[in-house]
């Protein structure tokens, strides 16, 4: 279990780190344009809102990606179904939604 934690704690981390190198976010309510206006979250806000329910972990690569591996309570909705179809997924849109694709 511990290093299952570890595991989701090393990924998330990850993900911050390859996302951070962007500072620069729309403002809110608007679509981000390019990859450098996706907002930025910290590990410690992800997983805080994780834990208290405030947010769902969407985890946007292939299938088969997810189905190899991904954090535990995320669900796969693939970024093709999101560029597709963003206004019909079955997303809670009160909850903060958290991506990741590596």
């Amino acid at each position: 279990m511990k290093m299952r934690k570890l595991k989701v704690v090393f990924i998330l981390a990850l993900i911050i780190l390859v996302l951070a190198s962007c500072s620069s976010t729309p403002s809110q309510g608007e679509v981000p344009l390019t990859e450098a206006e996706v907002p930025r979250v910290s590990l410690e806000e992800a997983l805080t809102a994780i834990q208290n329910g405030a947010a769902v972990v969407v985890d946007v690569r292939s299938p088969e990606a997810y189905a190899a591996s991904h954090i535990a309570g995320a669900i796969s909705v693939p970024l093709d179904e999101i560029e597709s179809n963003a206004a019909g997924l079955d997303l809670d849109k009160d909850q903060w939604i958290i991506t990741y694709c590596t």
